[in-house]
């Protein structure tokens, strides 16, 4: 089920609780992309988004010698969508477990 299908079952008091929750916890994406700018070779914005493995890769490969930092440019914004829908997820399920 899918998170838009799942939102349809809360209260208003629940939903309102999942977006302030989802608001404070969710990655920023203008952050994201200053890391990616400033530490991309190192992988600064994979640490982040809580990549660890691909952060480590990056980080001891510098980047793949700065080409897996330029193609990451085109990925990390899908990443971060994936990121904050699994979040999503995790508060919506949190909040109906407290109901």
């Amino acid at each position: 089920m899918d998170n838009l299908a799942l939102k349809r079952e809360l209260t208003a008091e629940q939903l309102q609780m999942v977006e302030s929750e989802l608001e404070r916890r969710k990655k920023d994406k203008l952050i994201m992309y200053l890391l990616w700018f400033f530490t991309g070779g190192i992988g600064g914005h994979r640490y982040y988004l809580g990549d660890i493995g691909y952060a480590i890769a990056m980080t001891l490969t510098l980047g793949g010698l700065g080409l897996w930092t330029l193609i990451d440019v085109f990925l990390i914004g899908k990443r971060l969508e994936v990121k904050t829908a699994q979040l999503e997820r995790e508060i919506i399920e949190k909040v109906k477990a407290m109901s």
